[in-house]
């Protein structure tokens, strides 16, 4: 099997009303490799951001069927997580890495 970078596990913050009402408890989400795990995840995190992980809640997104022009499509799932920081803590996601 072969290893995951470790900027490749880290695909891209995820940035809706329900994420942004989790950034004021410290936390914060980002779409992860299919087979990331939370370990890989925090020591990541830890690297890329220079902060402290506290908890990585994991949720696999599954895919959905949608109906678009009259024709079947497969909207396809991901896998997201949940960052808790120590407090005081913040990942600023409009800089970049």
């Amino acid at each position: 099997m072969k290893k995951i970078n470790f900027i490749d596990a880290i695909r891209n913050p995820i940035i809706t009303e329900k994420a942004t009402i989790l950034s004021d408890q410290n936390k914060t989400v980002f779409k992860v490799h299919e087979r990331a795990n939370k370990k890989t995840i925090k020591k990541n995190i830890e690297k890329l951001f220079k902060v402290n992980v506290i908890k990585v809640n994991i949720i696999n997104q599954k895919s959905k069927l949608k109906m678009k022009q009259g024709k079947k499509s497969i909207k396809s799932g991901y896998k997201k997580a949940i960052i808790t920081l120590k407090k005081g803590q913040s990942i600023d996601l409009t800089t970049g890495i």
